[in-house]
């Protein structure tokens, strides 16, 4: 496989093609009341899981490009403080901001002169191959549970 297809195949990846739900749709028409509702027996709401996913791919983003970059205390800096957002407009942050982390990591991996195999200099033998697989991964496991909480909320229509 070309290097070219390699980054390809990364980005859509990132992008949620192929086997999970995109991040949009996700998120996409979630009534404000229900953002913070911790379903029974679910230990995290939609605004706690979003939170993490932005707080987790931001810190894994800039690690992946900032040698100064100090990574939140584990795991208390993961996740907010409340299941409930302070309000609507720290929603729309939120994804606002995992929005242009996420475009800032497809871009990285889209330059051809970003080496996806070298080391991270600053790291204890990390490479961006492995942190965009991480990104995707960890993305991936928690838009599942996006889907399974809006599900026992009423708010997912799966066709």
């Amino acid at each position: 496989m070309s290097e070219k297809r390699l980054r390809e195949h990364l980005t859509n990846l990132l992008s949620g093609r192929g086997a999970h739900v995109e991040w949009k749709a996700a998120f996409d028409g979630i009534p404000p009341k229900l953002r913070g509702v911790r379903p029974s027996g679910m230990p995290r709401s939609l605004w706690e899981l979003l939170e993490h996913m932005r707080i987790a791919q931001w810190d894994i983003l800039e690690f992946s490009r900032d040698p100064k970059h100090a990574s939140p205390d584990w795991p208390a800096g993961y996740w907010p403080e409340s299941p409930e957002p302070p309000n609507g407009k720290a929603w729309e942050k939120s994804l606002k901001l995992f929005a242009r982390d996420l475009a800032a990591m497809k871009k990285l991996v889209a330059n051809p002169k970003t080496d996806l195999f070298a080391r991270i200099p600053h790291g204890t033998g990390q490479t961006i191959l492995r942190e965009v697989l991480l990104i995707a991964d960890h993305n991936s496991y928690h838009l599942g549970q996006v889907v399974f909480v809006r599900r026992l909320l009423g708010a997912w229509n799966s066709d």
